[in-house]
């Protein structure tokens, strides 16, 4: 049966990362939407010291109003998972199934800074310098082990992100915990250690979530497309 998916990026990225898994889904009958957030990919003209996590949260929110979309499955990327989680929160009764794509799993009142690895904030924080303490750099796309065959274009593509959507603490009522169907997918194989672990290590025995471990780098939209479909389509 057709699904709908709403599939929102990380950090330093754009709509542009779930070009392939899209097409897999689109060819099996699926609507996808993959919507870029402001200050990101083909929106970067848009990055200012006023956007942060409420921006983006709106801007998935607006997808949903202007598509008349409901029973959606929703996924979000690594900070993504900061978004997807405010907009489920926010219009439950629009989504069916919440997939974390090796993603921040924050809880009431945390921001990403308050639940990423400590010397990963330290160094975000510390890069913010070179853009007025405004954004922050991407790392390189070795960071993330992404594929030989992507690590170019991810470097090439990457855009510097607001430190605002990083540092603002999310608000949650609890209502996103109301969703049918939560998923977590990790991302097992990276060169340092993972901030997602914990949060696969979290649910990964609770009859609450299905949780997946792909042999793969951050960056599993890209490095397992037609896995990362797969799983998608069975949150559907």
């Amino acid at each position: 049966m057709p699904a709908t998916f709403v599939l929102v990026h990380g950090a330093w990225s754009g709509g542009w990362c779930y070009g392939r898994v899209a097409d897999i889904l689109r060819r099996r009958g699926h609507r996808v939407f993959t919507p870029t957030l402001t200050g990101q990919g083909e929106r970067s003209h848009l990055l200012a010291g006023t956007v942060n996590l409420s921006t983006h949260i709106a801007d998935v929110i607006g997808v949903f109003r202007h598509e008349d979309l409901s029973d959606v499955v929703l996924a979000g990327h690594s900070y993504g998972g900061m978004v997807v989680t405010g907009v489920a929160d926010r219009i439950p009764e629009k989504i069916a199934s919440l997939v974390y794509l090796d993603a921040f799993l924050p809880e009431n009142g945390q921001s990403l800074f308050d639940i990423n690895i400590p010397a990963n904030t330290q160094r975000f924080v510390a890069s913010a310098g070179d853009f007025g303490g405004l954004a922050v750099p991407s790392p390189p796309a070795a960071f993330f082990n992404v594929n030989a065959n992507d690590a170019a274009r991810v470097d090439a593509l990457a855009t510097p992100f607001p430190i605002g959507a990083m540092a603002e603490r999310l608000t949650l009522t609890g209502q996103h915990k109301t969703i049918g169907k939560h998923v977590y997918v990790h991302g097992t194989v990276l060169p340092r250690p993972s901030p997602f672990k914990p949060f696969y290590d979290r649910v990964k025995d609770d009859p609450a979530w299905t949780a997946y471990a792909l042999a793969c780098g951050h960056h599993v939209m890209l490095d397992m497309p037609e896995r990362t479909a797969e799983i998608l389509e069975t949150a559907a």
